[in-house]
């Protein structure tokens, strides 16, 4: 009896992994990959293919190991082929989003191939215990009116095992083949020096001609240009000379209108970690958008703030739940509009920008007016029965009535691209409060910033709070020539 039982589940295993590993490489996932709609498959040639469509040739980098990738993109937003190839050089630089989203959805094939295997194991060990040795015995050697039974039963096992497996599942043909692959160095030859990351990395020849040409070159030099301009950034904030919080202090790291450049988010990380900052503070406008394609922007923000304690507001140009929706998902806690724990365990309240932008200029209302909603905010933070320590909002125009009336201490914002305050405001009350703009961490002049340097210079805010409540703020700023300017601490009092 034990014997049996080993062996059936010896079997179990064995079809598990088979039908499993079969299901696994006939299936695939679809996400967005470097601001395309994307399909990811995986492969066993080892290598981490990016079909990038007919007008540029396709890539393809050597893994350790057997699985490979195979990545198609899709549909995506863009204004002209060399703004994409900067998007993709920037996205080069800092590549581990990325590289941790497409790992996530090959992830979660293996699992959905491992639990398809399984059940199908399953029911072929379930079937051949229900219908017993004597059974199993007389279907292999059927009497002459029984072979119809037997066949019709050898059928429907034939489709239930094809149904599994999906082998009509076809990518298609193929315009490429392994004759068609050269190495990136010898395309672009003596011309340039190709970044050793790339050294391995080929390209399809197909699609190759003097202006592809040109544009890979382009790309390359801002790859270099973004890749040394963000890594050295980075190191000297590491080095920069920032007010230390005392043993009862909490700083916060406030970050607004990066509009998609996650080039300067390693480098806000290494402000906030030269300063003791143990949370973050987003005033919105991560995107240019709001829309899906733009996920890399909030993949990179919440990687590179994972470990940090995070609250965000969407600004006018994260309008639709995407970016909300994103965030939360990754461990953000986005507006509530409600009085939460915020740094240091004050009480915090945020709300979402009621506009919505897009590129252009134009501006629509999305859940009303500020105007209105500055008298709803103040309404919800005069009602609070713990005074507002922290309101955040993209536009600070938001939080003027609450101001006025003597509701909050502190309201911090983003939306006009340069840094103002702090500024003092004694309320009706005789309460005063304060409001601080930061600039735009992402260097943006207009409502997108994602490529290899900065429009404008970049600037961040560090917000220090001693028992719940703000104390000072410091204000840093990166100027496009790569050099720091460190405000001086403002006390709040």
């Amino acid at each position: 009896m034990l014997r049996t039982v080993l062996l059936r589940v010896l079997a179990w295993l064995a079809l598990t992994v088979l039908l499993g590993f079969l299901v696994f490489l006939t299936s695939s996932a679809h996400t967005t990959v470097a601001g395309h709609d994307a399909e990811v498959r995986p492969t066993l040639d080892g290598w981490v293919t990016v079909r990038t469509g007919a007008v540029l040739p396709d890539a393809r980098m050597p893994v350790d190991g057997r699985i490979g990738v195979e990545i198609v993109f899709g549909k995506t937003r863009v204004g002209s082929v060399e703004e994409l190839l900067d998007r993709y050089a920037l996205l080069a630089a800092d590549p581990e989003a990325q590289v941790t989203r497409v790992r996530e959805a090959v992830q979660d094939l293996a699992r959905d191939a491992a639990l398809r295997g399984a059940a199908a194991a399953t029911v072929a060990v379930g079937l051949w215990t229900l219908i017993g040795r004597r059974r199993r015995r007389e279907l292999a050697h059927p009497a002459p009116g029984h072979r119809r039974g037997t066949t019709a039963g050898i059928a429907i096992a034939a489709v239930v095992g094809l149904l599994v497996w999906q082998p009509w599942h076809d990518d298609g043909p193929r315009f490429v083949d392994e004759d068609d692959w050269t190495g990136i160095a010898a395309y672009v030859g003596d011309e340039v020096e190709i970044p050793r990351e790339f050294a391995r990395a080929q390209m399809t020849t197909g699609s190759l001609t003097d202006a592809t040409r040109r544009l890979l070159l382009s790309a390359l030099d801002s790859y270099r240009f973004a890749h040394g301009f963000y890594e050295r950034a980075a190191d000297a904030a590491a080095d920069l000379t920032l007010r230390a919080p005392g043993e009862d202090e909490t700083v916060a790291l406030l970050v607004s209108d990066r509009h998609d450049n996650i080039g300067m988010d390693r480098v806000a990380r290494a402000i906030a970690d030269a300063a003791g900052a143990t949370a973050v503070l987003d005033a919105g406008d991560d995107t240019s958008t709001g829309q899906p394609w733009e996920a890399f922007s909030l993949d990179s923000l919440a990687a590179t703030f994972e470990d940090l304690d995070r609250w965000a507001v969407a600004g006018n140009h994260d309008h639709g739940g995407f970016v909300r929706d994103h965030l939360a998902d990754r461990g953000w806690r986005v507006a509530e509009e409600e009085v939460v724990d915020g740094p240091g365990g004050g009480a915090l309240l945020a709300f979402d920008d009621p506009r919505s932008s897009g590129l252009g200029r134009w501006r629509d209302p999305k859940e009303g007016t500020v105007a209105g909603r500055a008298e709803t905010i103040a309404e919800v933070a005069c009602a609070s029965e713990r005074r507002v320590a922290t309101l955040l909002v993209h536009d600070e125009d938001l939080g003027g009535e609450a101001l006025r009336r003597g509701c909050v201490d502190l309201v911090l914002a983003g939306h006009v691209h340069v840094p103002s305050g702090p500024t003092r405001v004694v309320g009706e009350n005789g309460e005063v409060g304060w409001t601080h703009t930061s600039g735009t961490t992402g260097g943006a002049a207009y409502a997108i910033a994602v490529g290899s340097k900065l429009r404008r210079a970049a600037s961040v805010s560090l917000v220090t709070y001693a028992e719940g409540r703000p104390t000072g703020i410091q204000v840093v700023t990166l100027e496009t020539t790569g050099r720091f300017q460190v405000g001086a601490f403002t006390p709040l009092r």
